[in-house]
């Protein structure tokens, strides 16, 4: 294990409670070996722990932000992408292992030539190991990592809405930046090809760019909240979960690809609308609108079979209300998303608590693999 190594490992087992509400980040260039705003770096090894100290010329320390940063910047990488004769593209990456990284596919999506640079190296070839266009994840394969770049680990939860957290990348292709804010929300879905959507994605309020692309979103401790994948206005950024990640990549990994469960429904949240025309007691749970034919709910679950005048309107009909999917309750198509991903199998039975014609009843449904692109 390398000295920087051990002083990484120290921080995120040692981190203190205290945060200061500041911002630091630098664009800097990737050969430089300290950073210009902080010339002086002391690090402190006491009896028993490791713990590091960084202080400014005058002693003060710097934020937590600034301490995150460090931390974690040698394991977030530039990736450069060539789709053809004039084609070219970028985005950010970050350290899975001794051999892989995490991006997002559309990073790489057609490349013809990828490279990546971490902070304290040139350029470097890079293979795709796998992609998959349904969790918008890549894994990229560099065997001469340096060893500095240590692998950053994920969070096998979703964090609590509020969470700090900074976003570290290359937006516009301003290699080492740094943003920060908290977790805005939870559950969130972001739009797949083939009229599919990602869930458990989690919404951040840490402004994000083009070129953050594929790079961490991370919380006070160093670990990835989720992998950046879209920002826009409205101070909205999007990041694909760290549990989610943590299932998908070990399968690129592995196979290359990655098999979503799939129950091959249309589905609406409850609205009052649909509550009133379904007499429901109260407007909640996921609306079953459609049930695709030959697909794993076929026979089991049941679509709209009309429509029913509701608030001034008309609103579907007959169809199955889901309330619960493996045992979690779904008050929300998101939430149920969500549940689909993380707690169910392709090939696994899983029961579903449903209202039908007014009755609770539970069905059991044997999970598909959805369909490839």
């Amino acid at each position: 294990m390398s000295p920087d190594d051990v002083s990484r490992r120290g921080f995120l087992r040692g981190i203190g409670a205290t945060a200061v509400l500041a911002l630091a980040g630098c664009a800097e260039s990737p050969q430089e070996e300290t950073d210009p705003l902080t010339p002086e770096r002391t690090t402190q090894t006491p009896l028993g722990g490791r713990n590091e100290t960084i202080k400014e010329l005058d002693g003060t320390n710097v934020s937590r932000f600034s301490e995150v940063y460090r931390a974690v910047r040698d394991s977030v990488v530039q990736i450069r992408v060539r789709t053809g004769a004039r084609g070219t593209g970028a985005g950010t990456g970050f350290v899975y292992d001794d051999t892989h990284l995490v991006t997002n596919e559309h990073v790489v999506a057609n490349a013809q030539d990828l490279f990546v640079r971490y902070r304290t190296t040139g350029w470097r070839d890079a293979t795709i190991e796998g992609t998959d266009t349904y969790s918008d994840l890549a894994v990229l394969r560099v065997d001469d990592r340096p060893n500095v770049a240590t692998a950053l680990p994920l969070r096998s939860r979703d964090p609590p809405v509020g969470t700090e957290v900074v976003a570290i990348g290359n937006p516009y292709e301003l290699s080492g930046t740094v943003s920060s804010g908290i977790v805005s929300g939870v559950d969130r879905t972001l739009s797949a090809p083939n009229n599919f959507s990602i869930p458990d994605t989690i919404q951040t309020d840490a402004p994000v760019n083009p070129g953050n692309s594929g790079g961490p979103l991370v919380d006070l401790e160093g670990r990835v909240v989720g992998v950046i994948s879209a920002g826009g206005g409205d101070n909205i950024g999007l990041a694909i979960s760290a549990p989610l990640t943590r299932q998908v990549v070990p399968a690129l990994i592995e196979t290359g690809s990655y098999d979503h469960p799939y129950l091959g429904v249309g589905l609406e949240n409850v609205t009052p609308a649909i509550a009133a025309a379904n007499d429901l007691e109260e407007a909640t749970g996921v609306y079953v609108s459609r049930v695709v034919a030959d697909g794993p709910s076929a026979g089991v679950l049941q679509g709209s079979t009309g429509e029913q005048s509701a608030d001034g309107g008309l609103a579907p009909a007959g169809g199955d209300v889901i309330t619960h999917l493996a045992g979690e309750p779904v008050p929300t198509r998101a939430t149920l998303s969500s549940v689909l991903a993380l707690e169910t199998v392709p090939g696994e039975p899983t029961d579903l608590r449903i209202i039908r014609d007014g009755n609770a009843e539970t069905v059991t449904v044997d999970i598909g693999a959805r369909p490839a692109v």
